[in-house]
């Protein structure tokens, strides 16, 4: 029975889940084949690598034949939360506002970016209103 995923997948291991998140349930050589595109791996590395994550409960996997077909069982909201609220806690020191104001400056943002931007902030603050 897989365990409890870790906290966040390692790179290698977060290749390989975009790759299920975009194609859905795959074999090794599938996910192998759709990495190749970015990174050149052997099949047993990939092999070694879904089995690990299957064990670490990252992936859920069904026999078809003589081979696997596995399928993503960690969210991708998830794990994009998980590995933002790294950054946000080891390079800005937890605050939010920090990593705004770098976003923000650091960006070339067009106009329908900052409406974009303008309108999530509106969102939140009336949310925050209606709450007390």
């Amino acid at each position: 029975m897989a365990s409890v995923p870790a906290k966040k997948p390692t790179e290698l291991e977060l290749e390989i889940l975009k790759v299920l998140w975009r194609i859905g349930p795959a074999t090794v050589r599938q996910v192998r084949d759709e990495l190749a595109t970015i990174r050149d791996l052997a099949y047993t590395t990939v092999m070694t690598m879904m089995s690990i994550m299957f064990g670490k409960g990252y992936l859920a996997r069904t026999k078809d034949g003589r081979t696997y077909v596995y399928r993503s069982i960690y969210r991708e909201e998830k794990a994009s939360g998980s590995l933002l609220r790294d950054i946000v806690d080891r390079v800005f020191g937890g605050s939010t506002t920090a990593v705004m104001q770098h976003l923000i400056e650091t960006s070339d943002l067009d106009d329908n970016e900052l409406k974009q931007i303008r309108l999530l902030i509106n969102r939140k603050a009336r949310e925050n209103t209606e709450r007390r």
